[in-house]
């Protein structure tokens, strides 16, 4: 069985945002959600500064705090690790936002997805599938994907970034890209003092 993990490389990072897109385009996201973000930030001292870009999403934690917060069983992880939530059973509690340490769930009001990014007020084209895929009320957050990669495919971000900066695959393969890239470049997972285990990293 895989375990599905990412690898963000930031010397490839060019702050595009073509990520972002691709990611809302995919979930067919209201204007205010967002499931991957970069943010930017600065190194250095005047003259020699250098800009950052750091991408960020649902880092699909080993031990997820999430899960274990959730009331009612809505997060759940699968058998490939990608941590879930089961939109029918969320109750709207933020329980589980609460409980992530790196602020990578959004509950989903009901005016969020009926608002056309059109200002018509009425949801047009990709925007339609909102009303079968999502509930109002529940919790969302980036999961891999899934529907993806149960048709091996790419995550969306992953096929849209222009400088191969999101590296994807299986980290119980010892040879898969992502696992070489942490192995040759001292991987990094973020805030490891929260012992969430997450399988996303960072290279630098």
């Amino acid at each position: 069985m895989p375990r599905w993990g990412m690898v963000f490389d930031l010397k490839r990072c060019i702050g595009c945002n073509a990520c972002v897109v691709a990611c809302k385009m995919e979930h067919m996201l209201p204007e205010d959600v967002f499931f991957t973000r970069t943010f930017v930030a600065e190194r250095g001292a005047f003259p020699n500064v250098a800009r950052v870009y750091i991408p960020t999403l649902c880092n699909q934690c080993e031990d997820a705090p999430c899960e274990k917060a959730c009331p009612s069983g809505a997060t759940y992880t699968r058998a490939d690790g990608i941590v879930m939530v089961d939109q029918d059973k969320c109750i709207g509690c933020d329980a589980c936002a609460v409980a992530c340490p790196y602020d990578n769930r959004t509950r989903l009001p009901r005016e969020a997805l009926e608002r056309s990014y059109f200002g018509t007020g009425v949801l047009q084209g990709f925007e339609e599938g909102r009303r079968e895929r999502w509930v109002p009320g529940a919790v969302a957050k980036c999961d891999f994907c899934s529907r993806r990669i149960d048709r091996a495919l790419e995550p969306a971000c992953v096929l849209a970034c222009p400088t191969e900066a999101r590296v994807f695959g299986d980290l119980n393969d010892a040879h898969s890209a992502p696992s070489q890239l942490i192995r040759r470049r001292n991987g990094r997972p973020p805030l490891p003092e929260k012992n969430a285990r997450p399988k996303v990293y960072y290279v630098d």
